[in-house]
């Protein structure tokens, strides 16, 4: 009996065969000149194995990309289930030492490398396939190969970290965390086989289970598109009648900023996940007038990304709410003793249920930190409603203490974003010598509008309390991101660092590029 439920887990992983076997013939990915079908995705994957299995590589091995939007991506995290290998991307964004630790912390048994990429790895010990030669490399015989017993916990990939707090992390994701966000996803979104979605975030990272596993296991369309250009974006999404959009906030502002945007037919789009930072009210409001629904999203690569859905009715009325939790997943906000916490009350989102991780790799203390009887502690600050809503505050590294009180950085940059002459902001905590810590806010401001600290202190007057006002302000032209799109705080501090050593000033205004 054993035997036999393993077999059907093999199969149910195994999201390539499925579908090949479901639904040969309908168009699954646009690799940028033709349509493969789930067919042609499915055999792809099948001489991947093949392929990999005569190079030595076997279950639980870890098989390593460096490379951006590539269908070898999903050649990879399709074939993965087929040998039992584990599907592992890095960031190609990294600087060789960065890359040589997390090579060294993971050591994969084989790495395909774009060209371009190549020179980062000057004494990495590990066989290489170049991008260039991969489609003649995966062309080449190889036998058959024996297929895996799989079960829920085995490991289908290792996503890294943001490392937007510190170093990245390897996240070790099961196969039951991405069936589950795929049925979560499906069940919560109303995903269906006539739906399709650009991959315009990097491949490398957690956000590839955000539409695109999800859009597979329903047999919609993929279309990937190798770097994002919102030129590109908008042409694609206008010839393949988009109807899922997923990206940063930034992102959409480079889209509505295009010459292209306001003549792109956007009618096909039912609705847009922002995730990775807030969205500012006015570009809720650009997309609104194209008639695209904005809806916030909430994840994180340990929780099977997406962990919250909301309704359109709701989302409209409550922007700044990600809703309830997604169908597999609990969610309780917690005091730090682990007692929850009552409505309206911030405390940590703490998550259980099949969509989230097993740990880190190779970093017991910290898996322990985080994962704490069957839950896990996300690190963010949030509150929940009477009704049962979600939103989320901040992280909790992120909050600091002034004058005794606590302060939210999130509740400052929604107040700020809400300032017309605000493109983006970032607010953190910094030391100061009267009150323990006090607040930066990085500002950049909207194209022809001209705003100081005074003013900006003036409006916020009029939304917060005293002692949750800014008392330095940092005028950006661009704030630094993260690989993952992020807002880069550590960096923002440094640079307030720099520019305070180098002027001797406590507010620095202007445009200071960074």
């Amino acid at each position: 009996m054993e035997r036999d439920l393993r077999a059907v887990r093999a199969v149910i992983f195994d999201l390539a065969a499925w579908r090949g076997a479901l639904t040969p013939d309908r168009p699954a990915v646009w690799d940028g000149t033709a349509w493969l079908t789930y067919r042609a995705l499915d055999c792809r994957a099948t001489r991947l194995a093949q392929r990999l299995h005569a190079q030595g590589v076997r279950k639980g091995d870890r098989v390593g990309i460096l490379a951006p939007n590539h269908l070898l991506h999903l050649d990879s995290l399709l074939a993965a289930p087929k040998l039992g290998f584990v599907h592992t991307p890095y960031n190609y964004r990294l600087t060789a030492e960065e890359l040589r630790r997390l090579l060294a912390e993971a050591a994969p048994k084989l790495l395909f490398v774009d060209d371009a990429m190549r020179g980062l790895l000057h004494g990495v010990d590990t066989t290489v396939v170049e991008l260039a030669t991969y489609d003649d490399w995966l062309g080449r015989n190889a036998p058959p190969f024996p297929r895996p017993a799989l079960d829920d916990d085995d490991v289908w990939m290792m996503l890294f970290t943001g490392g937007s707090t510190g170093t990245p992390k390897g996240a070790l994701i099961p196969y039951r965390q991405v069936l589950a966000n795929a049925v979560n996803t499906i069940m919560a979104w109303g995903v269906t086989a006539d739906d399709c979605a650009i991959q315009a975030t990097p491949m490398f990272h957690a956000g590839v289970n955000v539409l695109a596993t999800p859009l597979l296991y329903a047999g919609g369309r993929l279309v990937l598109l190798a770097a994002f250009e919102p030129g590109a974006y908008l042409s694609l999404a206008e010839m393949h009648r988009v109807t899922l959009c997923f990206m940063v906030p930034t992102m959409y502002q480079l889209l509505a900023d295009d010459p292209a945007f306001d003549g792109t037919d956007l009618s096909a789009v039912r609705w847009a996940i922002c995730g990775g930072a807030p969205c500012a009210p006015l570009l809720r409001d650009t997309y609104a007038a194209r008639g695209v629904l904005f809806k916030l999203g909430y994840g994180l690569t340990e929780a099977g990304v997406n962990c919250f859905a909301i309704d359109a009715e709701t989302a409209r009325a409550r922007p700044d709410s990600v809703g309830l939790p997604m169908p597999l997943l609990r969610a309780a906000i917690r005091r730090p003793d682990g007692t929850e916490a009552v409505a309206d009350e911030i405390g940590e989102l703490t998550l259980a249920g099949p969509a989230v991780f097993s740990g880190y790799h190779e970093r017991p203390e910290e898996t322990t930190r985080v994962l704490r009887d069957g839950w896990l502690w996300t690190g963010d600050l949030a509150r929940r409603d009477a009704g049962g809503c979600f939103q989320i505050v901040g992280r909790r590294k992120e909050m600091y203490i002034s004058g005794g009180e606590n302060v939210y950085p999130a509740e400052i940059e929604a107040a700020l974003s809400q300032h017309p002459a605000v493109a983006e902001c970032a607010v953190l905590g910094i030391p100061h010598p009267q009150w323990g810590e006090t607040g930066l806010a990085a500002i950049v401001l909207t194209p022809g509008r001209l705003c100081d600290s005074s003013q900006l202190r003036t409006w916020l007057t009029q939304h917060l309390a005293g002692y949750k006002l800014p008392r330095e302000f940092l005028f950006l032209q661009v704030l630094p991101k993260t690989a993952a799109g992020k807002i880069n705080k550590p960096e923002i501090l440094r640079v307030f660092e720099r520019r305070h050593k180098k002027t001797g000033k406590k507010t620095i205004c202007g445009h200071d590029n960074i």
